[in-house]
């Protein structure tokens, strides 16, 4: 499928060459997330599994803020009429949206400026690298709503990412971590000027997009896998991976051009 004149319709689109940047609607009321933005996203990113002139993906942010979380009066309000089995409904259809970033095989950067709670803040965490701005404000709020913390993975990532008590205290207090925080505890690969942020995460982006997009594929199901792997069963899985590339156009290309001393072209293949 061609996504490179994709136009959805509850969230911005753009593809600039192989990346694509996805921004949420809704700037005036800091980009909340709707039940119709969550459905066309993860069926957006399943699609991004076939798509092969999309190389990567950066989620970024919309007139000085990423996303403001479940909107109140489409999301919040409707769900308290909603009985058991509609409220499971929705929390996997939550959930089935991170789990579509995960297995879109393209690399996903964050760009995170000003507020990220909430679902902004899932989406943000379930990116594969995430670059912020010194004004980003980021919030695991569920519990501040009567909620429990472990919404949408948040219990097995966020600890993943920051570490087991650091994430445990943002997720039983709901409070804000700084960007400085952030960065500092690794959620936040680093942090740029917000008038430099798109640009930057734009640039990441290309950056790997020019690269062995198999290996790149290769490598994102690895990270995903291996969570569940003894250090053996990782090990070994990792030599089928590597051999599977080694199999590919692109490490002959890589090989052809270090002896031309040259740069190799990388055809995803």
């Amino acid at each position: 499928m061609n996504m490179k004149d994709f136009k959805p319709v509850h969230f911005n689109w753009r593809a600039e060459g192989d990346v694509a940047l996805i921004t949420l609607k809704g700037s005036e009321r800091k980009n909340p997330i709707t039940f119709d933005s969550y459905d066309e996203l993860r069926d957006t990113f399943r699609t991004l599994a076939s798509a092969d002139d999309i190389k990567a993906v950066v989620f970024g942010s919309n007139e000085g803020n990423f996303c403001s979380g479940g909107d109140v009066r489409d999301i919040i309000g409707p769900l308290l009429e909603r009985d058991m089995k509609g409220l499971i409904a929705f929390t996997r259809m939550t959930g089935d949206l991170v789990k579509a970033m995960r297995a879109c095989p393209q690399p996903i950067i964050a760009a995170v400026d000003g507020v990220c709670v909430g679902a902004g803040a899932m989406i943000a965490l379930f990116c594969d690298m995430r670059l912020g701005t010194p004004q980003a404000k980021t919030a695991f709020l569920f519990t501040r709503v009567g909620l429990a913390g472990c919404d949408m993975g948040a219990c097995a990532m966020l600890p993943r990412v920051i570490g087991q008590g650091r994430a445990s205290e943002l997720l039983f207090t709901g409070r804000t971590m700084s960007a400085e925080e952030g960065a500092h505890w690794g959620f936040f690969n680093r942090l740029v000027d917000a008038d430099r942020l798109q640009e930057e995460a734009l640039t990441v982006a290309q950056k790997i997009a020019q690269g062995p997009t198999f290996a790149h594929m290769m490598t994102k199901t690895m990270l995903g896998q291996e969570w569940s792997m003894s250090l053996e069963q990782a090990i070994e899985a990792e030599a089928q991976a590597q051999a599977i590339c080694m199999q590919t156009g692109d490490f002959r290309r890589a090989y052809e051009a270090f002896i031309a001393k040259g740069s190799p072209r990388f055809a995803g293949n």
